[in-house]
């Protein structure tokens, strides 16, 4: 057996499968909000370990860990750098050998959606086609490129649909831009939005909702609730979002001429396929090929997506 991590920007999963990919055993923590590097590493252990023990065996029986991370990743080094949804993650940490040391099995590295749209194409929603694009719209937005049935990786960071320009000059991005997708989708970005209408004297009920949660941040399921109650702003922004994802995600359509497009992610996720929906007819009048429309799906595996995607890094 083999175990899977997704590291996010507010939790980790991680799950344990068999030689079917079936899961196993699975825990769930939350992404440390301070601490840096070290901190996150330790998380990431401790719920490998909580993983392997609800699978009912010891975390040094397993074949080995594969952890989909965001952020620059050398694959060889075993290192991620600006993992910038990550609390003080700038600088190279060695990832990779911090957590084999700590779990005494090898741990192999890749970018978190890279993993994630591997699984889908192998285990899921992607497996008829041959050529694909997932987004992935959760903290950030995030994107993987399958293209002839290989991942298309470029020289270390292709996909990275989130930081194309749908506006130039436009909202201010966590990446330090102005304009990017991510700065109208991410949740994130959409999160400060929010707190900065709040400020403003705007009403809105996703910080109670939050707080009756027990959460620090606006989680997928804060904005799924908010939504459902028919919150004023919740939906204003989530139209914001569907709006740029539409732009951005049909713009890549127009370059690449894909098959399908997968949206996954943890509001792609949580929202699910009446959302996904949405963000296919918001793409229709950006399609130079508007006749010929890829497939638009939503993510087969769920929330554990991005753990068991990590999985088939190991061999």
């Amino acid at each position: 057996m083999k175990a899977g991590v997704d590291l996010g920007g507010t939790k980790i999963q991680a799950v344990v499968v068999d030689a079917g990919h079936a899961v196993v055993g699975q825990a769930r923590r939350e992404t440390p909000t301070e601490g840096g590097p070290p901190a996150v590493a330790a998380e990431i252990a401790a719920t490998v370990r909580e993983a392997a023990a609800s699978a009912g065996m010891d975390v040094r029986e397993l074949a080995g860990v594969g952890v989909g991370s965001p952020g620059a990743i050398d694959r060889t080094a075993g290192t991620v750098a600006h993992a910038r949804n990550l609390p003080d993650w700038e600088r190279s940490y060695p990832l990779a050998g911090t957590l084999t040391e700590a779990l005494g099995t090898t741990v192999l590295l890749d970018n978190d959606v890279q993993v994630a749209v591997a699984g889908e194409f192998e285990l899921g929603a992607g497996r008829p086609y041959s050529s694909l694009l997932g987004v992935w719209w959760g903290t950030g937005v995030g994107g993987g490129l399958i293209l002839d049935g290989k991942p298309w990786l470029g020289r270390g960071a292709a996909g990275e649909i989130g930081h194309m320009v749908v506006k130039r000059g436009g909202a201010h991005c966590p990446c330090g831009r102005r304009g990017c997708l991510e700065a109208y989708a991410g949740r994130a970005s959409m999160e400060s939005r929010a707190r900065h209408l709040v400020e403003q004297g705007e009403k809105t009920a996703l910080f109670e909702i939050m707080e009756e949660r027990g959460r620090a941040r606006l989680q997928s399921g804060v904005w799924a609730r908010a939504l459902e109650d028919g919150d004023r702003m919740a939906t204003r922004l989530v139209d914001r979002a569907i709006g740029a994802l539409g732009a951005g995600v049909a713009s890549a359509v127009n370059l690449l001429d894909i098959e399908a497009v997968v949206v996954g992610g943890g509001l792609g996720t949580r929202l699910g396929p009446p959302y996904v929906e949405r963000i296919a007819e918001a793409m229709q009048p950006h399609l130079f090929v508007a006749e010929r429309p890829p497939a638009v799906l939503s993510a087969a595996l769920g929330d554990l997506g991005g753990a068991i995607g990590a999985t088939l890094l190991v061999s």
